[in-house]
């Protein structure tokens, strides 16, 4: 019964970070180590605040580099490049998932708050690398992150997707209110995916959620 709220659909996008893996992994446990200490060294503050201060940006910016980038003008690809420089050697490929994402009909697209090279190293980890037409990173949307409507509309300008046949798959249910908004369908990615008039649908398995919408 799922599938029919798909049938529209010609365009998957998909975010990353805790999406496309289970969170698990544990790779923001290590992001957030460097986010702190990219923090510590241009504000002077101590581990905790800077810890702090990361979030309290992501909150009010939409992400930390926003923040950074508008309190403290940094240049964003030396935080994102040092943010990202952590170990995924523990990622294992997901046959399943991959098998799942192959089955969907249409085009396939990774959309990230994180950059590029982030993304297709995580990927290939995964062994999903051959299944997406596009990944794009937060500077493809000029730096400007998830959930602001402006990073969307950049990105679906970008690669020419049309809201109303495409469906948005993420992790972080704030993220799904801009695309709800101009008329995608909405999935959460989650254990104990929210409730919430933004969100279709929820996806505690991702796998088993996508195999229901094969064609």
């Amino acid at each position: 019964m799922v599938a029919q709220h798909f049938a529209h659909v010609d365009t998957w996008v998909f975010d990353l970070d805790n999406t496309l893996y289970h969170p698990s992994a544990g790779l923001f446990a290590q992001m957030d180590v460097r986010f702190a200490a990219y923090v510590m060294r241009i504000t002077g503050l101590d581990q905790a605040r800077a810890l702090r201060l990361a979030h309290d940006y992501w909150i009010s910016h939409g992400s930390t580099l926003a923040g950074l980038m508008a309190e403290h003008h940094i240049d964003p690809d030396d935080f994102l490049a040092d943010v990202h420089d952590i170990d995924i050697t523990h990622l294992a490929p997901d046959p399943l998932l991959g098998a799942a994402i192959a089955g969907l009909q249409g085009r396939k697209v990774v959309y990230t708050n994180g950059s590029e090279n982030h993304a297709k190293r995580v990927l290939a980890a995964r062994g999903l690398t051959r299944h997406f037409d596009a990944v794009y990173g937060v500077e493809h949307a000029n730096y400007r992150p998830k959930p602001t409507a402006e990073a969307f509309a950049a990105i679906f300008t970008r690669d020419g997707i049309t809201p109303t046949k495409a469906a948005m798959f993420e992790d972080e249910a704030r993220n799904l209110a801009v695309p709800h908004d101009v008329g995608m369908r909405t999935v959460h990615v989650h254990e104990t995916p929210e409730s919430a008039l933004h969100i279709h649908h929820g996806a505690p398995d991702l796998a088993a959620f996508l195999s229901q919408l094969a064609r």
